[in-house]
Formats: structure tokens, C-alpha cells, sequence
């Protein structure tokens, strides 16, 4: 993919290094230590969400223009550091404490999912939703769809016994159990296409908000880190125990447009194979991980917790801009031929 537009100082700085030196400029080195120094607003300050998915973005498929030894230089990690306390400081303040019992953790994380009290974005789209709204969740979520399962797997072999086993069962039916056809990612991609997007890798980051970029950073953040391992084994239970009415709904919305099966399969996908993988995340996975190392416990359950707080973000986002009538977008995406 190509880099992205730049939306602030750093972004520009950086975008500048990328393409015409080896080494981090003064400048990109400064505008990193002033968003360092005010993570208020950091998990919606376009600039420092978009610079942080720059940078993740080198350790999964890179940039046209933009040399391969970027992804491991200590000047550009150093930086990439700074944005993440950053971002892990917002994080902490918009999740709050987290309460840890004494149950088993499978419970907890059932509790924890209870409690949640955030916008209900699917039931929105299930019934409101129209075709442009579509277009624009569809943009927001592609940033994370299209690499879906990728920054989480992360995190495999940082695991081992039970625990990682487990997460392999998971990911092996995220990546369509061996068919290229059927991995998420793509029926997502078809999903796309059917509604009129630009599905190729990359191409929407233009036109995506900051929460859009937040949501993944905050995947991408715990899956790179041995030390956030258990947070990412949260934060994907969250996931597979939070989506698959969820994914009832919006494939009940796109039906209400007119859309058939070919478009709703990814949904439909989601619907049956996550009712299978919540029990396997929540007590073979995370169960198994914090028998092995219960002080992963309370890591467990923020992983959870920020999973469910960036989709009240973005809920939040999108359904704010369009309540006030307008785009939930950075800019309306050009409808593919």
C-alpha cells in the first residue's frame, strides 16, 4: 500500500524520513516528544493514531517507497515507544479500573461483558442504517477487517501448552481453515465490493477517522508486546464473545437493503463460528493462561475491557456525526467502478 496522507506535523515528518532517509530526522523526533508529552485526546488525535499505524503498519505489510529496515530501527521504535505510552495512558483513562474477583475468569470476563453499558451500533444499522451509513462503518471497520486475525496472532508464540493451542483453533477458522476464499478478511473485501468500496489493502485509511486507527493500534500494541500477552488474549475473547448477535444484526440490516447471501456470508460467518469460539477463548484460552500465570489476571481483563470500550468509541463516533447529519468520515470515499 502506499503511505497515507499525512494528518499533522509528525505524520509529515515521518512520512518525509520514511521515503528519503535512513535515520529519523530532528524534526519527526520532536513532534513525537510533544504528542508523547499530552496524551489528552490521544486515542482521537488523528495525527498520533495515524503516525502509530505507520509504524505498526512496517511489521506487517510495509509501504510502496518505504525500505524494509525501517521496521526494526532503533530511532523509529524509540519513537513508536513515546506514541504508545501515549496512547496506553487515554486507554487507561477511558476503561477506568477494572475490578478482578476471585472467580474463575471465563465468569469475570461474562461479568465484565454484562456490565457494559456502550451505544448499540448494530442495532442501529439493523434497523436505521442506510446504504451510505453502511459505506461509511464499512470504511471505519475496514482497517481492522481486512488484516482481520492478524494482530492478534501476534501473539501466538508468545504462549504455550493449553492456552496457545487454543488461540491457534480460533485463528485457524479466522484464516478460512486453510481456504484462501473463506479467510475473513476477504469475505470482508467481498463485502466491500458489493457495496460499491475499494477493497484493496490500505486504500480507505484516507478517509477513516482516528478511532478507526485507535481500535487497531490498541491490537496491534498488545500483540507486538510479551508483556501485554494476556491482554491480548483478553481483548480477542472479548471479541469472539461479543460478536456473534452482533453480526446477526448486521446481517439483518444488509438483507433490509436488498443485499443477499453473497454479501451478507461475512456476518453469517461470524454468527456461527464465534457462538463456537466463545467458549474456547474464555476457558480454553484465557482459562488456561492464567491457571499457568494467575497474575495475567487483571492484563486479562483490560485487554477485555479496552475491546469493549474502542467499539463504544467508535459507536460513539458514528453515531454522533450521524445524528448531527453528518459523515462519520474524514472525507466520502470515491464508490469503485
Amino acid at each position: 500500500m502506499r503511505l497515507p496522507e499525512p494528518r499533522g506535523p509528525l505524520g509529515d515528518a515521518l512520512a518525509r524520513d520514511l521515503t528519503t532517509r535512513s535515520d529519523l530526522s530532528v524534526a519527526t523526533r520532536e513532534c513525537a516528544e510533544r504528542l508523547d508529552a499530552g496524551p489528552a485526546g490521544a486515542l482521537t488525535d488523528d495525527d498520533l493514531q495515524l503516525s502509530l499505524a505507520v509504524c505498526y503498519e512496517l511489521h506487517y505489510r510495509g509501504f510502496e517507497g518505504v525500505p524494509e529496515d525501517w521496521e526494526w530501527n532503533p530511532e523509529l521504535l524509540r519513537l513508536r515507544a513515546g506514541l504508545e505510552r501515549a496512547h496506553l495512558t487515554a486507554l487507561r483513562e477511558l476503561v477506568g479500573e477494572v475490578a478482578v474477583t476471585g472467580d474463575p475468569i471465563d465468569q469475570q470476563l461474562t461479568a465484565l461483558i454484562a456490565a457494559d453499558d456502550g451505544p448499540s451500533l448494530s442495532a442501529y444499522m439493523a434497523k436505521q442504517g442506510t446504504l451510505e451509513q453502511w459505506r461509511e462503518y464499512l470504511v471505519l471497520r475496514s482497517v481492522y477487517h481486512l488484516k482481520e486475525a492478524d494482530p492478534h496472532t501476534f501473539a501466538v508464540p508468545r504462549l504455550s501448552g493449553r492456552a496457545k493451542a487454543a488461540m491457534v483453533e480460533i485463528q485457524a477458522d479466522e484464516y478460512g481453515g486453510g481456504s484462501a476464499e473463506r479467510m475473513h478478511s476477504e469475505l470482508f473485501a467481498g463485502l466491500m465490493r458489493d457495496l460499491g468500496l475499494d477493497a484493496g489493502y490500505g486504500a480507505l485509511w484516507d478517509d477513516a477517522p482516528a478511532v478507526a486507527f485507535a481500535s487497531v493500534n490498541t491490537m496491534s500494541l498488545f500483540g507486538l508486546h510479551r508483556r501485554w500477552r494476556g491482554a491480548a488474549l483478553g481483548h480477542l475473547a472479548a471479541v469472539e464473545m461479543t460478536s456473534s448477535e452482533p453480526s446477526r444484526r448486521y446481517s439483518a440490516g444488509l438483507r433490509r437493503l436488498g443485499f443477499g447471501e453473497r454479501t451478507t456470508v461475512f456476518y453469517d460467518e461470524h454468527v456461527e463460528a464465534d457462538a463456537v469460539h466463545e467458549q474456547i477463548a474464555s476457558v480454553d484460552m484465557c482459562g488456561s493462561l492464567v491457571a499457568d500465570e494467575p497474575e495475567l489476571v487483571p492484563d486479562v481483563l483490560f485487554g477485555a475491557a479496552s475491546s469493549l470500550a474502542m467499539d463504544g468509541l467508535a459507536a460513539h463516533h458514528l453515531l454522533g456525526a450521524w445524528g448531527a447529519g453528518a459523515s462519520g468520515l474524514r472525507r466520502r470515499p470515491a464508490l469503485a467502478a
